[in-house]
């Protein structure tokens, strides 16, 4: 492991990207965001000739998939607000009638005509919400392209830059693709050094995509170079009504269309694309594209935009915005839009370091190649790439003002997207946030934030309408119109914590920042999910506590041929942090004290978590584990309150720690990409890293995990990303139980290593170096004043940090 600057474990380009000498956000030059390093690129010595093989780019409201192809170059385009569809109330007038009916038959045991009565009687109309779309293609294809020589495709995520690199007809060709947050375009740079470049430009209309199994996902490996098609063309596709190319100006192409109607719902958005190519060559425009001939360099600023504002606005000029977005953009300089960019990227992406060891050997791979090997679990470096990654997605798809990362953050192929690309509620969702805080990103969990205060809105009419109830609520699922009823049927939607999970993981963001202002957004939102279950919450039959009816332990049938159920352990869990979670944001505003006395009272009603009798913590009120038709199910949902929460924990529940780990071991160890990544946060927060890094391996390799590194699911899911993520996190750090873990499951594999700016609830930014398996170095900063309890292997302390809010210790 290379070691300068004094800081153990870090190389050069860490130390600058993340500015840890000073605490500070560094300013880098183009040079340093550029050199060559496998620490922070992802690089491939062939195009991408799947989906999953290209790299994505993004600002968080637009994103591209890069191929890097040499005869015909496919940009892959997406903007976070074209869904299908249009405002639409699903709200089943026919629910609130049935709820009891179909609470009694629960009680009694008659689980199948509860199923058909709520399947019948309690779905939403229509039973599936909006998909996301898609913007369609950009074909660059090029005059007289030959077999590339030297050729490299790479994402450098200090910077943000796709960058494609051959040698062609005697000229070196280079490509940099970006996503400028700052001037809000997505922006490609071509060059022919010792030629010149004649190429044009066309669009393909966004259309149906069938996801196959890839041999990726079997886990055969990547294939090999001879097997690539350098000269791949793919044709422009059927005309498609509605959408239509024309010349804007006289280098310019305006692309117009409009979205996708859905399950009955009309289309109500429209969308624009602008393509304006500024270069030394010529450039013109016609009624099919954009061509440009004899060029050395040319810069193309790609626009997007729709008619979307906002819930009840869909009334922007789409054609006025790119046209302006794009003029402003044609102002500046190439030099001017990388600088902007790259400084932007980095102030997120520098906020955080990790350095896991390196294996030479496996460092001087290709991706793809590394992660075909990824399951041998040689290769820390792979590790903290996938760490360095994630951290790059989430900046690229979560930024204040856009939409949250969806089911596929923002990246997505067509107009058929798997499970409709949506924000799926039970898990996904909150899996996508969990490292956000951890990993330094707190910033990029604005959106999530601002789309929860629209689901209490829409929640609001939901819980009225289906339950006579006051607060909100929202079910398993929503899309861009933030429906709240619960769909696809009664086995997987009719689940009514969605609501009340984001607000626990908005919780956890606040603690993580102490912020009054996201406290003082967060606060009412609590307050009406928790009214919505203290209006719910029904006396358990059996003298057992308050529990909900009727509901589902996600998305898992029970032994009676249905899922529908009373009171399953991942509500109560879930409804005891929130309403813990309000007490304390009430008090810490100094609002409501007679009420938070009332949700207090209602929470030592909920029933208690259970054993059964294999040992197990018990999935549901009764002891079916053993008969579950599916042991190895993906979801884990009983085990909510191992993680993502604490309320179960090494310290002060160990009996409930032991039945947890005797239901993840019959629960099996690899599953679904997410499914995995759970299983990795779980025993890392049991205190188990070698099983976790066994997990994590798993995750890592091909079965798991795309040559682009996108999570598979399959297909494709980007909360695997991010749950894998935060599951390498909590091996390192963990804070729950008001007290900083260090190294709590640090696994045999990562011996040495250092993180920094790891972000810690109680406001807290932790920089830590280790050696053979122990703390060498801890730099603490926080609150001025204030103390913390440590516990690093089996000695604690208190740190008291100064005045300046720094406390430092080295260990011999």
């Amino acid at each position: 492991m290379r070691r300068r600057n004094g800081m153990k474990g870090l190389t050069r380009r860490e130390t600058l990207v993340s500015g840890i000498a000073l605490g500070a956000l560094p300013t880098l030059s183009a040079a340093e965001t550029t050199a060559p390093s496998t620490d922070h690129q992802l690089w491939y010595r062939q195009p991408a000739q799947a989906w999953t093989e290209a790299l994505p780019v993004g600002n968080g409201r637009l994103g591209a998939m890069v191929f890097g192809r040499v005869a015909q170059e496919r940009l892959q385009l997406n903007s976070d607000t074209l869904w299908a569809g249009s405002p639409y109330d699903p709200n089943n007038p026919d629910a609130l009638a049935a709820l009891p009916r179909v609470r009694a038959l629960l009680a009694e045991g008659r689980y199948k005509e509860a199923t058909d009565l709520a399947s019948a009687k309690m779905m939403a109309k229509p039973l599936s919400q909006m998909p996301y779309g898609s913007l369609g293609d950009l074909l660059v294809t090029f005059a007289g392209a030959t077999r590339p020589a030297d050729y490299r495709r790479d994402l450098d995520l200090a910077s943000g830059v796709a960058t494609t690199r051959y040698g062609s007809g005697g000229a070196a060709q280079t490509r940099e693709v970006f996503a400028s947050a700052p001037d809000q375009v997505i922006v490609v740079r071509l060059t022919a050094q010792g030629g010149t470049l004649d190429f044009d430009i066309t669009h393909r209309a966004p259309h149906a995509v069938a996801i196959p199994r890839e041999q990726y996902v079997e886990g055969a490996a990547p294939p090999a170079a001879t097997t690539v098609d350098w000269l791949q063309h793919e044709t422009a596709g059927p005309a498609r009504p509605g959408v239509t190319v024309a010349a804007d100006g006289a280098t310019a192409m305006l692309v117009t269309g409009r979205n996708e109607a859905a399950n009955g719902i009309p289309a109500g958005l429209r969308y624009a694309v602008q393509v304006v190519a500024v270069g030394d060559g010529t450039i013109t425009s016609g009624p099919d594209g954009l061509s440009v001939r004899g060029a050395r360099h040319v810069t193309l600023l790609i626009a997007a935009a729709t008619s979307y504002v906002g819930l009840g606005d869909q009334g922007a000029d789409p054609v006025a915005i790119v046209r302006s977005v794009a003029k402003a953009a044609a102002g500046k300089s190439y030099a001017a839009l990388r600088r902007a960019h790259v400084a932007d990227h980095a102030a997120l992406y520098g906020g955080m370091t990790i350095d896991l060891g390196t294996n030479a050997a496996a460092a001087a791979l290709p991706t793809d190649r590394r992660i075909a090997a990824g399951e041998s679990g040689r290769d820390p470096g792979l590790a903290a790439l996938y760490v360095r990654y994630a951290r790059y997605l989430l900046i690229a798809s979560s930024r204040p003002g856009t939409q949250p990362a969806n089911l596929q953050g923002i990246w997505n192929e067509g107009t058929t997207p798997p499970w409709g690309s949506k924000y799926t509620i039970n898990i996904n969702t909150e899996m996508n946030y969990w490292p956000a805080d951890p990993a330094g990103l707190g910033l990029c969990v604005e959106p999530l934030l601002r789309m929860t205060e629209e689901l209490a809105v829409s929640g609001a009419r939901t819980a009225r309408a289906m339950y006579g109830a006051g607060g909100w609520v929202a079910h398993h699922n929503t899309d861009l119109w933030r429906a709240t009823a619960p769909i696809d049927g009664p086995l997987w939607g009719l689940w009514p914590c969605g609501g009340a999970w984001l607000c626990n993981t908005l919780f956890s963001h606040w603690d993580h920042n102490r912020s009054a202002a996201v406290l003082g957004r967060l606060y009412p939102l609590m307050v009406g999910a928790t009214r919505f279950f203290l209006d719910t919450l029904i006396e358990d039959p059996k003298g057992r506590g308050l529990v909900t009816s009727p509901s589902v332990s996600p998305e898992n049938l029970h032994p009676f041929g249905s899922s529908l159920c009373v009171g399953p352990a991942m509500d109560r869990q879930i409804i005891r942090d929130l309403f813990a979670n309000t007490v304390v944001a009430g008090k810490r505003l100094g609002r409501d004290a007679a009420w938070l006395d009332t949700v207090a009272a209602a929470r030592a009603k909920i029933a208690p978590d259970r054993i059964g009798a294999q040992g197990q913590l018990q999935e549901w009120l009764e002891d079916w584990d053993a008969q579950a038709p599916d042991p190895q199910h993906r979801h884990v949902s009983h085990l909510y309150a191992v993680y993502p929460s604490g309320q179960i924990n090494l310290r002060d529940t160990p009996e409930l720690i032991e039945a947890a780990k005797v239901s993840l071991r019959r629960r099996g160890d690899l599953s679904t990409g997410w499914a995995t990544a759970w299983r990795v946060c779980l025993w890392a927060r049991m205190g188990e890293g070698d099983h976790a890094h066994d997990v994590l391996n798993g995750l890592l390799g091909p079965k798991r995990t795309y040559p682009n590194m996108f999570d598979a699911h399959p297909p494709f899911q980007i909360d695997g990303n991010f749950g894998g993520t935060a599951g390498i996190l909590e091996m390192l750090v963990q804070s729950w139980g008001d007290t900083l873990h260090l190294l709590p499951a640090l696994p045999g594999a990562w011996p040495t290593g250092a993180i920094s700016g790891f972000r810690a609830r109680g406001d807290l930014r932790v920089d830590l170096q280790w050696r053979d398996g122990r703390p060498q170095a801890l730099t603490i900063r926080g609150p001025a004043g204030s103390t913390v309890t440590v516990r690093a292997g089996k000695e604690d302390f208190t740190a008291k940090l100064s005045a300046a809010g720094r406390y430092s210790r080295r260990w011999s």
